[in-house]
């Protein structure tokens, strides 16, 4: 069977690769704000061991031919394997989707999981010529560091040292034998229960909601239950960020997305995210990206 997949872009050198270091890994981010559905697609030229996890929404991997395809729901992730050196990995991310890959190279996966020749891992599914393909429900701990992950604010000369130590940490929680099948042990590690972590959830889904219009922190606990001080607190710990730097994020990165997409000019995109003036958005995306919305829209 053919595909056109002429309207997949390329991501290979685009804003969306977090970190890749030869012979390791590579890590790549896709969070799409904008209205359309949008298509993107990354060649490999070696073997990885391939891990998806879904954040918003759904989205749907599929593997050189748009109907050889693995979709994933919001909250879980899937491991997969193919022992094919040449392939396209092709993304579709329909609007609200947010999704977080971890590509592993598969030299350097054996040589994470073995100590002495003594194998931490079970092997045993990779045969040769048989494809994995293993769901798995991202559990609140998993959650947290993928948060951080992606939300975490480090200066740029740290930030490849704090996202390779990340990936670490998300492996040895992922791949961890124990918590399988034990729900007991999949608290939040800095939270206390999982009614608290639904709280944050729901305090991030209000505030971009009403980002036209925010609550306070003060109405914000109110709506989800939590006096100010925890949520201030939890918030962070899990998100990576305060609730208003979170806000901020999320408004500039729209704000890309729209200049981007060139259907609204920056005056209608400054109303779009609630700002009272043109010129207060213009200053907080040059001092967000050093750069104004009108040069980022040309470049």
């Amino acid at each position: 069977m053919k595909s056109n997949l002429d309207h997949y872009k390329n991501i290979d050198k685009s804003t969306h690769l977090l970190f890749n270091e030869k012979e390791t890994f590579k890590v790549f981010h896709f969070n799409n704000l904008s209205s359309e559905t949008e298509f993107f697609k990354h060649q490999l030229t070696n073997n990885y061991i391939q891990i998806y996890f879904c954040n918003s929404n759904t989205c749907k991997v599929a593997f050189n031919f748009e109907h050889c395809t693995t979709n994933l729901d919001e909250g879980f992730s899937n491991m997969v394997y193919f022992k094919d050196e040449q392939m396209n990995i092709l993304f579709t991310l329909p609007p609200k989707s947010e999704l977080i890959t971890i590509l592993i190279s598969i030299e350097y996966f054996h040589s994470l999981f073995s100590i002495e020749g003594n194998f931490l891992f079970n092997f045993n599914s990779f045969k040769v010529g048989k494809p994995i393909i293993e769901p798995k429900q991202t559990t609140p701990t998993i959650q947290f560091v993928l948060n951080q992950l992606i939300s975490k604010q480090i200066t740029k000369a740290l930030r490849p040292v704090f996202i390779k130590g990340k990936v670490y940490e998300l492996l040895s929680y992922y791949f961890n034998p124990s918590n399988e099948n034990n729900t007991e042990n999949e608290n939040c590690p800095y939270i206390a229960n999982e009614e608290t972590v639904s709280k944050i959830k729901k305090a991030k889904e209000i505030i971009i909601e009403e980002m036209i219009n925010p609550p306070s922190l003060e109405e914000l606990a109110k709506q989800v239950g939590l006096n100010i001080k925890k949520l201030k607190t939890d918030f962070k710990e899990f998100y990576g960020v305060p609730v208003f730097t979170f806000l901020l994020n999320y408004k500039m990165e729209l704000a890309k997305k729209l200049l981007q997409e060139q259907k609204l000019n920056v005056n209608e995109i400054a109303i779009n995210l609630g700002y009272s003036t043109s010129s207060h958005f213009i200053a907080a995306f040059k001092r967000k990206y050093k750069i104004t919305p009108k040069q980022y829209s040309k470049s």
